[in-house]
């Protein structure tokens, strides 16, 4: 046996989506965690996401293969913003200075009908607060939007200081 990554070692991205507003909103783990990140960029770029939350960091990238995750998702004529969390954490003071406008963005793009997708590491903690928080923005109730992500995500925000963070999002949806 040696070092070599074959076939049966590549594991499939998988997105979890749920419908929000008007649109559909998505996590999933970083493209290339898997194994293949020409075919998970494939993958989404047929999906066609027309704003990309990425929660993860450039070494995380690297060490995914990823390197290139900043110019490929434009590349593919999508928004992309970078708001990079440390594994297992709420947000930092820097990702809070830029939640206002990232968030108005991804509520405008979800109520115009359009596709987000948020994504971390391995597609539950950071991607999951996130993705929590967004659906209480957009005017649902937090049980129930719990409720539907964790329905979809089982494993969908892991920490309590992640959890209170997205639980205490205001409704945003009439903004």
């Amino acid at each position: 046996m040696g070092d070599d990554i074959d076939s049966r070692d590549v594991k499939p991205l998988t997105l979890h989506a749920l419908s929000v507003s008007n649109g559909i909103l998505a996590l999933c783990p970083l493209p290339g965690a898997g194994g293949d990140y020409a075919g998970d960029m494939d993958h989404l770029h047929d999906w066609l996401p027309g704003l990309v939350i990425s929660m993860t960091s450039e070494a995380e990238h690297v060490e995914a293969g990823a390197a290139g995750l900043g110019q490929d998702f434009p590349s593919m004529g999508c928004r992309w913003h970078h708001l990079p969390l440390p594994d297992f954490s709420a947000p930092t003071p820097d990702m809070l200075a830029r939640w206002s406008e990232v968030s108005g963005l991804t509520l405008q793009a979800l109520k115009g009908g359009g596709r987000v997708l948020v994504h971390c590491k391995g597609g539950c903690g950071r991607s999951g607060m996130v993705v929590l928080r967004l659906m209480i923005e957009a005017g649902e109730g937090r049980e129930t939007a719990l409720h539907r992500l964790r329905a979809v995500r089982p494993c969908a925000v892991e920490t309590q200081a992640q959890m209170q963070w997205a639980l205490a999002a205001a409704t945003r949806a009439s903004s």
